[in-house]
């Protein structure tokens, strides 16, 4: 059997709480780590000028509570993106990673996904692609400087929304510091991939997986990428699982959902955590001790 940390995407647990208070309720409900957040939210993206005396007091609490990171799950880029034509855009994005570089390394994370978009708001161009290729060399230039894993995340978004176009992508930036971070539900949701074959073919280049249910792409929907309840969407999680387990993946695994909509977000990551142990125990996947 394989022995995998399993974590929990920070917007699943309530807001409000300190983070002594947060990282002991990652714990409670079973989880080995907290995938850290800096979205396109001001709230999220302040973090990236955290002081030295916010960064103290973060460790602590980690440290007090046995606590650790393994992703820092940087999304803010879909507002500040690396292809973007303003040139102050694109300035201020790669200001962004190197910002998320150093409060990684501060906070000991080891991973930083990064969303696999050229552009989001923007009208996607030959020129945004090749912004975004030559800004994406910067950014994995300054990451390896530090130590620091980039992983590309599949996403909700046809511009990067395979592990094959991020392993092309990775034929234009060599380096062992640029990795993939396959979001299950997000390659399930695209009719063109073949689940199976991406994870299978692929492997060598996966440092984390995120666990998410969605509905897929048709000529009549642009799919639902976000709040599918786990079991209703169309991923088969127990097969990606056991794909995982029999090519021997170690990495680590996340379970992304939102709860802000919730009468009651801590059940309702109870009731996925519960969900997905029953997969991991049918997979023949065990989970890594806590703390």
């Amino acid at each position: 059997m394989t022995v995998n940390e399993l974590g929990i995407y920070e917007k699943a647990l309530p807001r409000g709480l300190s983070w002594e208070q947060t990282f002991d309720l990652v714990h409670e409900l079973g989880f080995n780590f907290l995938e850290f957040s800096v979205d396109e939210s001001d709230e999220r993206l302040a973090r990236l000028d955290w002081s030295e005396h916010d960064r103290e007091q973060f460790r602590n609490a980690m440290w007090k509570t046995r606590s650790h990171i393994n992703t820092l799950m940087l999304s803010g880029h879909r507002r500040f993106p690396l292809g973007s034509k303003d040139p102050k855009v694109r300035e201020h994005a790669l200001e962004m990673m190197g910002k998320a570089i150093d409060l990684a390394v501060d906070l000991g994370i080891r991973n930083i996904q990064l969303a696999g978009y050229d552009v989001y708001y923007e009208p996607k161009t030959l020129e945004s692609r090749e912004y975004f290729v030559e800004n994406l060399k910067k950014c994995v230039e300054m990451a390896s400087r530090r130590l620091v894993m980039l992983s590309i995340e599949t996403m909700d978004d046809p511009f990067i929304n395979s592990l094959d176009k991020v392993v092309y992508y990775k034929t234009q930036i060599h380096s062992p510091w640029l990795q993939a971070y396959p979001d299950v539900g997000n390659l399930t949701a695209w009719p063109a991939n073949d689940v199976a074959r991406e994870i299978e073919s692929n492997i060598d280049n996966i440092v984390a997986v995120h666990l998410k249910d969605t509905k897929p792409v048709s000529d009549t929907s642009k799919g639902v990428f976000k709040r599918v309840p786990f079991g209703e969407g169309t991923v088969d999680f127990e097969a990606c699982l056991r794909i995982f387990q029999r090519l021997d993946y170690t990495g680590s695994y996340t379970v992304e959902m939102w709860t802000d909509e919730a009468p009651d977000p801590v059940a309702e990551v109870a009731h996925a955590k519960r969900y997905f142990d029953e997969l991991f125990a049918r997979a023949g996947i065990t989970q890594a001790a806590i703390g």
